[in-house]
């Protein structure tokens, strides 16, 4: 979100200085590990399709600005008993925007998709439009682009406090202090730490993405023949999974995490059970992945507010001081959208979608 904001704010002569403690794309935060869906049949609320549309016609644009290929169609498959959340909220979405929603029949799907073995009863269901993002490739290019347009970058420099200064603020880091007129929140995990009691309540959680290497042809679990999935099942656990990548056949459990109480001194590496955990949920639905071998795991983070939506919002009583959607677990997607709505708050002090529902005092 920072680097997408960055961008944004060159694009349109701003006067941007970005910093960041590390030098992103890295691994120590929510933005990594090769890959993130994104999908336009938004089972979490209808009120996130605008923004994706919008995002989906950025990602586009980035690509050809960079002549970087970042965003593969895959379509999504949605598989979960009709009075599910993922089921009843994709079908809510589509009907609300009239976007393209296809139920397979359960003997068409075997046809199409042979590796799912979904239990009786299981309704699936095909965003088309969805596919996935290149993580790392979409973080480096929002900041190649911002610091072509002019945007000052300082890399492995910490914040070490913020306050407000007349109408703008003082940001003192480990290796100078800077004066500026908005400051832009939007360091994820961290945002705790730096905001204190004056912020909105979030809460981080550890999860685990794991890549494992799948039985038979490579070419069935590769993009065109599998598509990214998620499936919820009866006990309301959601597991997602991608096609195929360098690093193997990727999958993970949405939300459920390990609690982080201080991101600085959290447990980072992975363990056997992190491994079993995802293991036996995954296996609820493929059943050869009991035994599949490891190609590689990492940690993520989310950092959640209460209800799971986004905050964008200036602080009460600060309007120099935009808190940048702490994303709770899905917002990579929306990076360059938000990244240009973002924008527009800080310079025009209004933007092109309704953003009360993402309002700290909600």
């Amino acid at each position: 979100m920072g680097g997408a904001t960055a961008y944004h704010l060159a694009e349109r002569g701003a006067r941007v200085l970005g910093i960041d403690q590390y030098a992103p794309p890295h691994d120590l935060g929510s933005s990594h590990g090769e890959s993130r869906i994104i999908r336009l049949v938004y089972y979490e609320h209808p009120l996130y399709v605008p923004i994706l549309r919008r995002a989906f016609e950025l990602w586009h644009r980035l690509e050809r600005d960079t002549g970087t290929r970042l965003l593969e169609t895959t379509g999504n498959l949605m598989l979960g008993h009709a009075t599910s959340g993922l089921i009843g909220g994709s079908v809510r979405a589509a009907q609300e925007h009239g976007l393209a929603l296809e139920e397979i029949p359960r003997q068409e799907l075997q046809d199409r998709y042979p590796q799912f073995v979904p239990r009786a009863g299981v309704v699936a269901l095909l965003d088309r439009a969805a596919g996935v993002l290149d993580a790392e490739r979409c973080v480096r290019a929002h900041l190649d682009l911002a610091a072509a347009r002019g945007a000052d970058l300082r890399l492995n420099e910490r914040v070490v406090s913020w306050m407000p200064a007349g109408s703008g603020v003082r940001v003192r880091t480990t290796q100078g202090t800077y004066e500026a007129g908005t400051l832009v929140l939007a360091a994820g995990p961290w945002m705790p730490e730096l905001l204190g009691a004056i912020g909105p309540q979030l809460n981080v959680e550890r999860q685990t993405m794991v890549w494992f290497d799948p039985p038979g042809d490579r070419a069935m679990w590769a993009p065109g023949r599998f598509p990214v999935f998620m499936c919820e099942f009866d006990d309301g656990q959601l597991i997602y999974g991608f096609p195929r990548g360098p690093r193997g056949w990727k999958v993970a459990v949405h939300y459920e995490g390990e609690p982080v109480a201080d991101v600085r001194t959290m447990r980072r590496g992975i363990e056997p059970p992190d491994i079993a955990r995802v293991r036996g949920a995954a296996s609820r639905l493929f059943e050869w992945v009991k035994d599949a071998p490891v190609l590689d795991a990492a940690s993520c983070l989310y950092t959640d507010t209460p209800d799971l939506r986004f905050v964008i919002d200036f602080l009460p009583g600060m309007p120099q001081v935009l808190v940048s959607s702490p994303c709770s677990g899905h917002g990579f997607k929306f990076a360059s959208a938000i990244g240009e709505l973002q924008a527009q708050l800080v310079l025009d002090r209004r933007c092109d979608f309704d953003l009360t529902p993402f309002r700290i005092d909600r």
